[in-house]
């Protein structure tokens, strides 16, 4: 491991302690799905879905995202959201939704930043339908 390793792996521990932990994650991912369902562009892609198990893993996944000592152990993102019909638009609006529980949260924007740039990164593997045509 080189020096620049570890330096990266000390600031993303430092996100996840920064933050308040597991408590503080797990309250961020409570408002942030309280904001996703209650927008009606994304709520019809939660109909059925076992949300306790959604939000354990999604606490895993930014846990994970912000250097905690979580490991997310669900489906890769690709097979998760397959045939769901996502559109770019919708993958925006989750990202705001996220932005606004962190910030309500009181996340300071460099972590905000970081772990927005860390699901923007995914976008590709989440977004099925592209932009709609005029």
């Amino acid at each position: 491991m080189t020096s620049l390793d570890l330096q990266t792996e000390s600031a993303a521990q430092s996100d996840y302690a920064a933050v308040g932990g597991a408590p503080a994650i797990t309250a961020v991912v409570n408002r942030f799905y309280e904001l996703v369902l209650g927008d009606d562009l994304l709520a019809k892609h939660f109909e059925g879905t076992e949300m306790a198990r959604l939000k354990r893993h999604q606490v895993a996944l930014v846990s994970q995202v912000m250097g905690g000592p979580v490991e997310y152990e669900g489906r890769e993102l690709r097979a998760a959201h397959a045939n769901l019909g996502i559109t770019a638009e919708e993958f925006g609006a989750v990202a705001g939704h996220l932005i606004t529980a962190l910030t309500e949260a009181g996340v300071p924007s460099e972590i905000i930043d970081r772990t927005v740039g860390a699901v923007a990164a995914t976008q590709p593997d989440i977004v099925e339908v592209a932009a709609a045509q005029d």
